[in-house]
């Protein structure tokens, strides 16, 4: 048995972060600039380490990079295309994260030279990398889609309109106001505050909240938030 072992190759095993954030009007994904190729951008990774797990990794790198902690982190895919790297084979789990920009611009690390791009206007990017983006891309769209995953892309008090912009974001649609309004709020996840927004239209629109207990209830729930 320890021959077999002993017979194999040793790879390395990376992880690669794609950190989805909303600016109230476009959905934006974290990148950072390569040092040496400087009109290369790629997503935030690094090496798992031996006593690390994949989701403690992962967390490890969103951290050295956001400051956040507690995020929404979801393992999207392994990467394993043998010249994928063309310096050493390497293995790549993907995992790809929401957050909160507003959250997010205090905390970050100088160390890194981190800028927000639209989705829909990437550069270049490194490796495999955007395949990694396309594939992150499609699964927040059928999250989002069955599950209440956009929310935590919003900042914790917002209006229905800001609510609708994200979706029509994530989407690159625009959905129709009344028919949108009326199936977040049959959800039964929003609480309506006194307070409203103000300066956008003469009435003001009144902000939510989640209602946390219930987001936790039914965050795995299949609640089809948008029809096909």
């Amino acid at each position: 048995m320890l021959d077999q072992y002993k017979q194999q190759h040793p790879y390395l095993v990376a992880l690669d972060s794609i950190i989805f954030g909303f600016d109230g009007e476009s959905l934006k994904v974290l990148l950072v600039k390569r040092g040496v190729e400087e009109k290369t951008w790629s997503l935030m990774g690094g090496w798992l380490q031996s006593e690390e797990s994949l989701e403690q990794a992962a967390s490890r790198i969103l951290y050295d990079l956001t400051g956040l902690t507690n995020v929404y982190l979801e393992q999207l895919h392994a990467f394993g295309n043998p010249d994928r790297d063309p310096i050493i084979r390497t293995v790549s789990i993907a995992y790809f994260s929401l957050v909160k920009i507003a959250d997010y611009e205090s905390k970050i690390s100088g160390a890194f030279q981190a800028k927000w791009f639209s989705i829909y206007d990437l550069p270049p990017l490194l490796f495999d990398h955007g395949d990694m983006v396309d594939l992150a891309i499609k699964r927040l769209r059928y999250k989002a889609a069955q599950h209440p995953i956009g929310f935590e892309l919003l900042n914790d008090k917002f209006t229905i309109p800001q609510l609708k912009k994200l979706y029509d974001a994530i989407y690159n649609t625009e959905f129709d106001k009344r028919n949108f309004s009326r199936k977040i709020l049959s959800t039964n996840l929003l609480i309506k505050l006194a307070e409203k927004q103000k300066g956008f239209s003469k009435r003001g629109a009144f902000y939510y909240k989640i209602d946390t207990e219930k987001y936790h209830l039914v965050a795995d729930s299949f609640l089809n938030f948008i029809p096909n």
